[in-house]
């Protein structure tokens, strides 16, 4: 399963919505996630990945498609 496949999976799976486009420049309240969703989402993608997701970085992530490029990111630093 690629990065981008399993991101959908947790997200969807979280949201319980299966029509969210992760290469949108829609936010997670828009796409319906409230705060608990976003942490639970968080708590799911670190332990998925074995990456650490920083706080101090998400306040410049603004839409789905920036959210998952963060990710990607976190996970390359990783190999």
């Amino acid at each position: 399963m690629s990065v981008d496949e399993k991101i959908r999976e947790i997200v969807t799976r979280i949201i319980r919505k299966e029509d969210i486009d992760l290469n949108s420049t829609a936010t997670f309240k828009e796409v319906g996630a409230d705060s608990l969703d976003i942490v639970q989402i968080l708590v799911a993608l670190e332990e998925a990945f074995d990456i650490e997701i920083v706080d101090e970085d998400l306040k410049s992530v603004n839409n789905m498609k920036e959210f998952v490029t963060y990710i990607k990111s976190k996970v390359a630093e990783k190999v």
